[in-house]
């Protein structure tokens, strides 16, 4: 399958995933609130390494391990949007505990810089495949569900 340009479907899946991570454009949203910071980097924005190293009540995991979470599979997805047979170790995801202010900064451009190789990815794929689609699919809904998950840990910090 190859969408066509102008498709509909193909136009409205890269605009919910940018909102997902840059928020929505403009007053309106699709499924975040209608606030320009609403998404993954907006919410993230703000924090220091500290905040993100943080215990919070409604996760196991610290606001940095979700990060890198983050960051792990986007790049998994555009390792197999590039066609490598990538083995993940999921574990390593969650390795990350605590942060300093350097790493912090660096953790948060890995994620941006993982999240526009993936956008470019996406107009780069000659064919999709039900395979792509599902990576394409699949990394949609995981960052609405952890950009949900960090709204609240967010929330929860004092």
């Amino acid at each position: 399958m190859t969408p066509p340009d102008g498709s509909m479907l193909w136009n409205s899946l890269k605009e919910i995933m940018k909102e997902a991570f840059e928020g929505p454009p403009g007053s309106g949203s699709w499924f975040t609130e209608s606030k320009p910071d609403s998404g993954l980097f907006g919410t993230l924005k703000n924090l220091s390494a500290e905040d993100a190293s943080r215990p919070v009540p409604t996760s196991e995991a610290p606001i940095a391990a979700h990060v890198d979470h983050i960051r792990y599979y986007i790049a998994g997805a555009n390792s197999f949007l590039r066609g490598e047979k990538t083995e993940l170790d999921w574990n390593l995801s969650w390795k990350i505990r605590r942060v300093d202010e350097e790493t912090w900064q660096n953790l948060l451009r890995e994620l941006r810089k993982e999240y526009e190789t993936f956008m470019e990815r996406m107009d780069q794929v000659k064919e999709w495949d039900p395979y792509k689609t599902n990576i394409l699919l699949g990394t949609l809904a995981h960052t609405a569900y952890h950009l949900g998950s960090l709204r609240q840990m967010v929330r929860s910090l004092p």
